[in-house]
């Protein structure tokens, strides 16, 4: 008979920094693991609370934000299924230094710290996997500040839509979360989002049906993004 840490270690075992772990290795993580659902719209950490393990989305979206100590929130990342947050503050020993949201009905792995660092101090390689995951990070966001710098709001959005559509693997793709919510994570207001995206409609590039975009015309939309 299946049992939840049985389920657990499944999921993790598809998780690509577990996936060359023995069933053996992975019940030790699965033994350290808890599994979270979170409505919508609930607060899964707030900034300032202990970090004590790292997290995994297994379905779901989660939003993480900067506050202002006037209440102005700042999306900084926002994560879907596979991706996992939390790691660089474990190893620091750090508490969070943002708070995180769920922004659709979200299930999280929670791996515990001590669990973590026994199976690190056994496995070099899953060491190696979770360095390279956090270069990863680092270099998305040299790249996000760049971006910022460098590119205007139109090609931040581009962009944003192109990711979009190589993810899909088509010509139109849905906006599974607010304007205001991407429009933070690009670093623009909500009125300058739309505008562009009125603009890039009007010019024949795009058309847009509610949160429906589809890329009219894709060899002009990336010009538009160079």
């Amino acid at each position: 008979m299946s049992t939840d840490k049985d389920k657990i270690q499944n999921l993790l075992s598809r998780v690509a920094l577990f996936d060359q772990l023995d069933r053996v290795e992975l019940a030790k993580v699965a033994a350290g693991t808890t599994e979270q659902h979170i409505r919508r719209g609930d607060v899964i950490f707030h900034r300032g609370q202990p970090c004590n393990g790292f997290h995994i989305v297994v379905y779901g979206q989660v939003k993480l934000v900067a506050v202002s100590p006037a209440g102005a929130e700042k999306v900084v990342r926002l994560l879907g299924p596979g991706e996992t947050f939390g790691e660089a503050l474990m190893f620091l020993e750090q508490p969070y230094i943002l708070s995180a949201m769920a922004l659709a009905d979200t299930m999280l792995l929670t791996v515990d710290k001590t669990v973590l660092f026994d199976e690190l101090a056994r496995q070099p390689q899953l060491a190696r996997k979770m360095l390279a995951g956090l270069s990863k990070r680092l270099h998305a966001f040299v790249s996000d500040v760049k971006a910022y710098s460098l590119h205007s709001g139109t090609q931040r959005v581009i962009g944003y839509l192109m990711q979009m559509q190589d993810a899909a693997g088509g010509a139109e793709v849905r906006l599974e979360v607010g304007k205001n919510v991407i429009a933070s994570r690009l670093n623009l207001t909500p009125e300058h989002f739309s505008r562009i995206l009125h603009d890039l409609s009007k010019k024949g590039l795009i058309q847009v049906n509610g949160r429906n975009i589809t890329i009219v015309d894709e060899e002009g939309f990336r010009a538009h993004g160079d």
